[in-house]
């Protein structure tokens, strides 16, 4: 197992504009880090998204769920500059959902009350926590285009009408790092793996696949900690073969960590 100066590797593969923060906190709790973003955000907007913005304008949605601060940003930053303020206060006649504690503070941030947060976050947390009081009301979420279908069809189970618009998609980043950082996997170099979610999985084979074989790669992640942000990221990585060792209890990237320094130690 690799380590530098005692310090034992981990490997961050979130989008660019969480790097900064990822490795000060990874650094804090005594990893050295390889960064290499395996997961780029980028904008969308799709045919739903200004039914979105009418219904919370015009108070005819009860509940809205944003399961991301990306989400809350790249809503926002499709709102008119002169209408946002409109838009804010709108949102504050809801009922407001935050996934976890992260979006809870990105929505405050942009002056949004959150009503309420799940104990588990993630998309099977929300519907358990809203599920007794949704029968026949109106929940709109604006997330991810690889959102989990689980937030719908949960909800809608429990008798909900749910509108859902994508505000972002998530892309695969190409270059010499991402080559160097599966070579450095097969190489031992790498501790710890921490993958965020399926799509992160899904590109670092992709990459992987033009440096080695499938086996190789799985075989070298099974003789390190490899760890998911979720039931879903883990799913997908056991899907591959690959053994997943630490799940935390909440899905926070703080809590990955803290999860793999208990396995490293």
């Amino acid at each position: 197992m690799a380590d530098n100066a005692d310090r034992p590797v981990i490997a961050i593969m979130r989008p660019e504009m969480y790097i900064r923060e990822s490795v000060e906190l990874a650094r804090s709790m005594g990893f050295e880090t390889i960064t290499v973003p395996l997961v780029e955000i980028t904008d969308m907007k799709d045919e739903f998204f200004d039914g979105f913005v009418e219904r919370v304008l015009s108070g005819m949605t009860d509940y809205v769920i944003f399961t991301s601060a990306n989400g809350i940003d790249h809503t926002l930053s499709k709102i008119p500059q002169e209408s946002r303020k409109d838009f804010i206060d709108a949102l504050n006649r809801t009922k407001v959902i935050a996934i976890g504690p992260t979006t809870q503070k990105a929505l405050e941030k942009t002056g949004i009350s959150v009503m309420g947060m799940p104990g588990v976050y993630s998309s099977e947390g929300i519907v358990d926590y809203l599920r007794d009081d949704v029968t026949g009301r109106t929940i709109d979420t604006a997330r991810s285009f690889y959102g989990s279908k689980k937030l719908v069809e949960g909800l809608c189970n429990c008798g909900a009408v749910v509108n859902q618009t994508q505000v972002y998609t998530l892309a695969k980043p190409e270059g010499g790092e991402q080559d160097r950082l599966i070579d450095a996997a097969l190489e031992g170099k790498i501790a710890a793996f921490a993958f965020t979610s399926s799509m992160m999985v899904h590109n670092f084979f992709e990459h992987a696949r033009s440096r080695a074989s499938e086996e190789q790669v799985v075989s070298a992640l099974n003789k390190v900690i490899v760890a998911a942000i979720g039931g879903p990221t883990a799913q997908t990585l056991e899907g591959y073969g690959v053994k997943v060792s630490a799940i935390p209890d909440k899905f926070t990237f703080e809590e990955v960590l803290k999860v793999i320094k208990e396995r490293l130690s």
